[in-house]
């Protein structure tokens, strides 16, 4: 019997290293795509090594034409799951950032996701058989709220991600938006953000995101929360008012601008 294939971005650390080890475990063929390539190397012969299953490293920017073209070509063989982890923050607000840096995010965040779900879906849909998963964030459901452009960015992947889940769906495949809260990853020391007053209950585990989106995936979700304190945060950011939410935005500018 074939193994399944996967292929996940990002897949060096977090939530895109946890989806590998669990794939592994579950007897995936893995591609695993990131920059570092040494350290990409390292952790593919690792998993494999574990798991006894076929892991290839794939070094490639995916904020850069040449580093998605890579990725495309690998997904133009079969693949029965692609993951869209890869993605960055900036620790600045719009009006002090730089053409240069959100260009940057847009091309990671946004339209990396499109090219290599494009690059997946046709195989797909002919083979009657698939999913990808676009990592969101539950800041996606926050745009009107203060920071960068990240979550813009992340509101454009979950909604992408369920128009083009109800294009496919007559065709057996599955498209389903991930949007987990604050998870402990490299992420936001990467971004250089500073969480150390963020509650400890606020905090998710990679392993638990990733074991929750693997069952909504399997249940056929177009969205999954990981969490219920989180799905309770996205019902109200979902539901309440709009001049709501602005208002508190405007308080939350507010206390920044007095602690600053």
């Amino acid at each position: 019997m074939t193994a399944p294939t996967a292929l996940i971005t990002g897949a060096t650390a977090g939530i895109g290293a946890a989806f590998a080890r669990q794939l592994a475990e579950q007897g995936y063929a893995l591609t695993l795509v990131a920059r570092d390539a040494e350290r990409l190397a390292g952790f593919a012969a690792e998993l494999a090594e574990r798991h006894g299953v076929p892991v290839t490293p794939l070094a490639a920017d995916l904020a850069t034409d040449d580093g998605c073209a890579a990725v495309e070509r690998k997904l133009a063989g079969p693949h029965d799951l692609l993951v869209n982890n890869a993605g960055i923050s900036l620790n600045q607000k719009f009006l002090k950032s730089t053409a240069a840096d959100e260009t940057r995010l847009l091309r990671l965040n946004v339209h990396a996701v499109m090219r290599l779900t494009l690059a997946a879906l046709p195989g797909m849909t002919e083979r009657r058989h698939g999913g990808v998963i676009n990592v969101s964030s539950v800041a996606g459901f926050a745009a009107v709220m203060p920071g960068s452009t990240y979550s813009a960015s992340k509101a454009w992947v979950t909604n992408f991600s369920e128009s083009v889940a109800h294009s496919v769906r007559p065709y057996g495949v599955r498209v389903m938006a991930l949007c987990p809260g604050y998870t402990r990853t490299e992420f936001h020391q990467r971004a250089g953000i500073n969480v150390s007053k963020t509650p400890e209950w606020m905090w998710l585990r990679a392993d638990d995101v990733v074991r929750d989106a693997l069952r909504d995936l399997g249940r056929g979700k177009v969205v999954s929360v990981p969490n219920w304190k989180y799905k309770l945060v996205v019902f109200g950011l979902r539901h309440a008012p709009r001049r709501l939410l602005q208002g508190a935005s405007r308080d939350v500018r507010g206390r920044i601008g007095r602690e600053g």
